[in-house]
């Protein structure tokens, strides 16, 4: 990519007041205020090490009730074909509804994105570009999105917590012979915009290849700083390994991923758990011995290295320090270094297998994050590889590449390590038919040049 000319801008990060008001425009906004980073971190005592999850057996007995309204919303919807005409109305009617609502929350969320990154010449370039980028790919959003709203193999918004925004959603194979491998995945998103739906495209292909996914959704900042986002996933997590088999899916093969943000996120709670159980008297409604590997795709891993480069890229370190609640607490939510600590050292052991998938011409974030955690996790003893994809970018791997159908050899490693050793789903993997194409190539090979990710 040839190097621009990048104008200097000045970013005036948000008054506590503005933060206020629009908590209080917003009820379901547990808002935690960053008005002045550097007086927070000297007046105000570190958290702990890393934060504790509270179980999810403790979960409120509202949130109980509200999972049971959903699952037997669920199953009514399994039955919608024996319903009269004037009750298929009523559920397309309300459908579209849901899909109102998630448009609007989606767009909210890019405004706040906008709200804080701040107007001048290098984000308006950057969101012209993204504006380029979303109308190309527009032919595959279209199809993903009507298969999200609209497929009866899609079971959306399950509680899985009593905080706002702890929902999962479900992608389920149309065969349900015998249960099935289980993806837990946390979304991307720069810790901001992250958003359940973004999983669709992946957990409609997995899902035809017979894996269950459950798109894991999580506070954004300033709902939430990271604390937020780990206690979430990891209650997230929880319900995949406690719940996942009144769904048919195995319980034994419980899989976790995350992407960008998320696979940050991902690798943190995973951290957290280590920690947790190596340590004496701690209790947990999941085990690290549940879950069989960790894929991280496209994710960083030591905050450290990264904080100069975000701001760079746009990402500014004010909020960005928001976001991780203060320089001080870079380390402490830096999977890479928190792993090599001393005093934690002996939580390596109990780490499960951990595969990095990261594009070459990541500009977001570069590869050597990957390939750093990953060689950095084998001298402490635990089973980890990188896989790189020469020339990717943040987002082939995650959008351009399946939505240009046919084979794609992130998504074929990811299969291949979930099927390995079940015979019966190699060979029909290997019999699959080739994914449908959602772009033409023409477009997105044009996507690809102006992403601006």
């Amino acid at each position: 990519m040839p190097s621009q000319q990048i104008l200097p801008i000045t970013y005036h990060p948000p008054s506590e007041k503005s933060l206020r008001k629009e908590a209080e425009d917003d009820p379901t906004t547990g808002l935690l205020l960053y008005s002045n980073f550097e007086d927070e971190e000297k007046n105000t005592p570190l958290k702990p090490l890393l934060p504790r999850v509270s179980s999810y057996t403790t979960t409120s007995a509202a949130a109980a009730n509200n999972h049971q309204q959903r699952r037997r919303r669920t199953a009514s919807d399994s039955s919608l074909s024996s319903h009269s005409d004037e009750g298929s109305r009523h559920s397309l009617a309300g459908d579209v509804e849901h899909a109102a609502a998630e448009t609007f929350l989606v767009t909210r969320l890019s405004l706040k994105l906008l709200k804080y990154l701040g107007v001048g010449y290098r984000w308006i370039t950057r969101f012209l570009a993204l504006g380029c980028y979303s109308f190309l790919l527009m032919p595959g959003f279209i199809q993903v999105g009507y298969y999200y709203f609209f497929s009866r193999q899609v079971r959306r918004g399950i509680v899985y917590g009593d905080q706002p925004r702890n929902r999962l959603d479900l992608y389920l194979p149309k065969n349900s012979d015998g249960p099935k491998p289980v993806i837990a995945f946390v979304t991307g998103g720069a810790w901001i915009i992250g958003y359940k739906a973004w999983g669709s495209l992946l957990g409609q292909q997995l899902s035809e290849r017979d894996i269950i996914v459950a798109c894991i959704d999580y506070r954004n900042f300033p709902q939430g700083t990271i604390s937020d986002m780990v206690k979430d996933a990891s209650q997230g997590i929880s319900f995949v390994c406690n719940h996942i088999a009144d769904y048919g899916g195995d319980p034994n093969r419980v899989y976790v991923m995350g992407q960008s943000a998320g696979a940050h996120i991902g690798a943190c709670t995973l951290v957290d758990q280590a920690i947790k159980e190596a340590g004496e008297g701690e209790s947990s409604s999941w085990s690290l011995s549940q879950i069989k590997a960790y894929f991280g795709l496209s994710g960083g891993y030591n905050l450290l290295n990264l904080v100069d480069h975000f701001h760079r890229r746009g990402l500014y370190r004010s909020i960005f320090l928001g976001i991780m609640e203060g320089e001080q607490s870079l380390q402490r939510f830096s999977p890479e270094l928190m792993i090599q600590d001393q005093n934690v050292r002996n939580a390596a052991s109990l780490l499960p297998p951990i595969i990095l998938f990261h594009g070459t011409a990541d500009y977001s974030i570069p590869s050597d994050a990957s390939k750093n955690f990953a060689e950095t996790l084998q001298r402490l003893g635990v089973t980890a590889e990188s896989i790189l994809y020469e020339g990717k970018t943040h987002t082939d791997l995650f959008l351009q590449d399946p939505m240009r159908g046919g084979r794609d050899d992130m998504f074929e490693d990811l299969v291949a390590i979930i099927h390995e050793g079940d015979l019966e789903a190699l060979a029909k993997d290997a019999v699959a038919p080739p994914r449908r194409r959602l772009v033409p190539e023409c477009m997105l090979k044009l996507a690809h040049r102006v992403s601006p990710f």
